[in-house]
C-alpha cells in the first residue's frame, strides 16, 4: 500500500515507519512525504531514505482548499492510497477528507477523547491523571475526534514533567503507529459504516 506521510516537525514517527518498513514489519511503502514547513526535519529524514519529499507553504495559497488541492496533486502523482499524519500540526479540511474518505489516520499523544489538540501531555499532567498514552485514530473534520483504532497506555510517575512523560509516550507511538499502518495495508483494519473493523 502506497502512503503519503504529512509531517510538520522533526519526524520521529515518520522515522519509526521508515524503520519498520525496512525490517519488513510494516507492509506499506512511503511514496511521498509532504510538510507545511520548509525546515521540518521530517523532510531531511525522507531525503536520507530516498523518499520524494516536498514542502508546501499554506501561506502561498488563497485558502485552505487551494492549499490542500496542491497537496493532493503530489499525493495523486505518487499514486498514494492512504494518508498518514505524523506530527502534522494542521486540521485537515474538507478537500483532503473528501478525496480520501476513511483513508486518513493520525496519532495523538493522549488517550482520546481526553486532551485533544495541542500539548496533550501537559494537559494530562495539569489534570493529575494517573495514566496517559497515545491514540491512533481515523481523521474526520473535528480536532482529534475521529474513530479510535488503537491506544497504548503509560503510567504517569510522581516526578514526571512534560518532557519525561512525552518521551515515554513517544516510545509507544513509535511502536503502535507502524503496527496499525501494517494492519491497514493488509486489509485487517478499516472503517465501515463509521465503525472501526479490526480483523484478528
Amino acid at each position: 500500500m502506497k502512503i503519503a506521510v504529512l509531517a510538520s516537525g522533526r519526524g520521529s514517527n515518520l522515522q519509526a515507519i521508515i524503520d519498520a518498513i525496512a525490517v519488513g514489519s510494516c507492509a506499506a511503502e512511503i511514496a511521498v512525504v509532504l510538510s507545511d514547513k520548509a525546515d521540518a526535519y521530517a523532510l531531511e529524514r525522507a531525503s536520507k531514505s530516498g523518499i520524494p519529499n516536498f514542502s508546501v507553504n499554506p501561506k502561498g495559497f488563497e485558502n485552505k482548499a487551494a492549499y490542500e488541492n496542491k497537496l493532493l496533486e503530489y499525493i495523486r502523482q505518487y499514486n498514494c492510497e492512504f494518508i498518514v499524519l505524523a506530527g502534522y500540526m494542521r486540521l485537515v479540511g474538507e478537500t483532503l477528507l473528501a478525496a480520501f474518505p476513511g483513508r486518513i489516520i493520525n496519532i495523538h499523544p493522549a488517550l482520546l477523547p481526553a486532551f485533544p489538540g495541542l500539548h496533550g501531555q501537559k494537559q494530562a499532567l495539569d489534570y493529575g491523571v494517573k495514566v496517559a498514552g497515545c491514540t491512533v485514530h481515523f481523521v474526520d473534520c473535528g480536532m482529534d475526534t475521529g474513530k479510535i483504532i488503537a491506544q497504548r497506555v503509560v503510567p504517569v510517575l510522581q516526578d514526571d514533567d512534560e518532557d519525561s512523560l512525552s518521551a515515554r509516550i513517544l516510545e509507544q507511538e513509535h511502536s503502535v503507529f507502524p503496527y496499525v499502518i501494517d494492519k491497514i495495508a493488509k486489509g485487517e483494519i478499516y472503517l465501515e459504516n463509521n465503525k472501526v473493523i479490526i480483523k484478528e
